[in-house]
């Protein structure tokens, strides 16, 4: 009966910790139905697009299954990991506050009980390179599905002055 209760504990925490880090909502770009499904919503690959909320001038866009059938119309389906990402440069790139490596750019869950995606942060300090690194883990046995993103800091428009993303580490 504790293991129950444990496990029921975790999962509360699990969906209390698993919206957007910094309150932060991703925008829906598009969705493309993958696997028709008579009468539920349809299977299917959804496109979003989030700010950096500590580095401002990076976009990342991040592609997730989204499962439809009954579980998914009610809002039950454990999502699987297969996550893609792209980030990129998108302006003058102005560090907002000192960073770790590894901080959390943003983090959802993907399934009712323990399963979330975190989109991760460092720095390249040799090569001035931003990496961004989107996994899903579980709670309980973890998962190797990831994909990794790297921006280049490169000079935006005239000013020409290029900051140093070692020079905001933690």
């Amino acid at each position: 009966m504790k293991l129950w209760l444990r496990g029921l504990a975790a999962a509360t925490i699990c969906l209390l910790a698993g919206g957007a880090a910094a309150g932060q909502e991703p925008d829906l770009i598009f969705r493309k139905s993958t696997v028709w499904k008579f009468l539920t919503p349809d299977d299917k690959l959804a496109v979003y697009g989030i700010d950096d909320p500590v580095v401002s001038g990076v976009a990342c866009h991040y592609t997730v299954p989204e499962k439809g059938g009954l579980s998914g119309m009610v809002g039950v389906a454990e999502e699987v990991s297969d996550i893609s990402l792209a980030c990129r440069q998108t302006g003058p790139i102005v560090f907002k506050e000192k960073f770790e490596q590894g901080d959390v750019v943003f983090r959802q869950s993907r399934s009712l009980f323990f399963k979330r995606m975190q989109i991760v942060r460092g720095c390249d300090a040799k090569r001035n390179v931003l990496v961004y690194l989107v996994y899903s883990d579980k709670l309980v046995e973890g998962s190797p599905k990831n994909s990794t993103s790297t921006v280049p800091i490169m000079p935006w428009g005239a000013s020409g002055e290029v900051p140093r993303c070692a020079d905001f580490l933690k």
